[in-house]
């Protein structure tokens, strides 16, 4: 190992006890759930969105709500309904009569944490103004154009067994988010231990452990985790197997209508890094590629109706291409 990356990983090791701090806060209030707190923290760390799939009631409100609270953040919740209008969300202009002029009410994506709960219930209008500022991180009000608190992440539920009167989200707004999670019901353990947790007199909750600034100095050192070229022509061999399967003996023939994007290329990546960053590593490894791909990939594969009608699921796609890839 080169000088330059034992010091790196030095510097990830220092730091990784903020996201350890973060993490530990956490879980005085969340039980189990050890999947999505990382994948939140990788979303924080790399400024990246998720959309979050799984049946109601699995705390997915609460870990939002506690994360903010950990790190001393603004949050809010926008329970997404078919009669949303755009401005619910971004804000709008007040007309002050005393002063004869416009006042600007910013809306409730102006937060650190915001959670879109069931994203796929309000309309195509309000869906695209909550992409729009996702990708933009600014908001414009008649003539001016505010930016969005940072850190800023959007964390969107949908319910995966339930899509009477939804509208769901298209291909190319999906894109937009930079990992999707499938979250399943707790062991009986863990749930046990949420009975007598929540059952009491008084509820845990999170106290401020870290602060933003804190977060945005492990970003820093995020960034100087080493990434090798070989590790980088392994990701781009991934990405280009979900478009040209033939090319890497993958027979995914009738089955694959698109393969990922160059955001997915650089999604992985970022990912991969922040992963390695929570394994206390200063450099990334096939592990780290392997252990973040389905997430960064299942949503954005479109698969075919004859995939649909075989029930091959996206994961089952992203298994094949991940089987079929040499590793470096």
């Amino acid at each position: 190992m080169s000088q330059d990356v034992q010091s790196v990983t030095e510097w990830v090791q220092r730091e990784s006890e903020v996201i350890e701090r973060l993490l530990a806060e956490t879980r005085k209030v969340i039980v189990g759930q050890r999947y999505l707190l990382e994948r939140m923290m990788i979303g924080l760390l790399t400024r990246g969105h998720l959309l979050l799939e799984g049946v109601p009631g699995l705390a997915k409100t609460l870990a939002v709500s506690t994360m903010a609270s950990a790190v001393q953040a603004s949050f809010q919740r926008v329970q997404f309904t078919p009669d949303l209008l755009p401005a619910d969300l971004t804000g709008t202009l007040i007309y002050n009569q005393k002063e004869g002029s416009f006042v600007a009410r910013k809306g409730p994506l102006f937060a650190n944490f915001v959670l879109a709960d069931e994203v796929n219930r309000a309309p195509a209008k309000v869906q695209s103004a909550l992409l729009e500022a996702m990708q933009e991180r600014q908001v414009t009000l008649g003539d001016t154009t505010y930016p969005l608190p940072t850190p800023f992440i959007v964390l969107a539920t949908q319910n995966p067994i339930e899509q009477e009167g939804t509208y769901p989200l298209p291909e190319a707004q999906l894109d937009r988010f930079m990992l999707k999670l499938k979250l399943d019901y707790p062991t009986p353990e863990e749930e046990r231990e949420i009975l007598d947790r929540m059952s009491g007199s008084r509820e845990p909750r999170a106290e401020a452990v870290v602060s933003t600034d804190d977060i945005e100095r492990v970003r820093e050192a995020m960034h100087a985790i080493y990434v090798d070229d070989r590790i980088r022509d392994y990701v781009v061999r991934l990405i280009h197997a979900t478009r040209e399967p033939k090319e890497y003996q993958l027979d995914l023939e009738g089955l694959l209508q698109y393969g990922a994007s160059p955001r997915a290329t650089l999604c992985l990546v970022a990912a991969a890094r922040a992963h390695a960053l929570l394994k206390g590593r200063g450099f990334v490894t096939p592990e780290d590629v392997k252990a973040i791909g389905a997430d960064v990939l299942r949503h954005r594969l479109v698969l075919s109706f004859e995939a649909e009608a075989e029930s091959i699921t996206a994961d089952q796609v992203v298994q094949r291409v991940f089987d079929a890839v040499e590793v470096p």
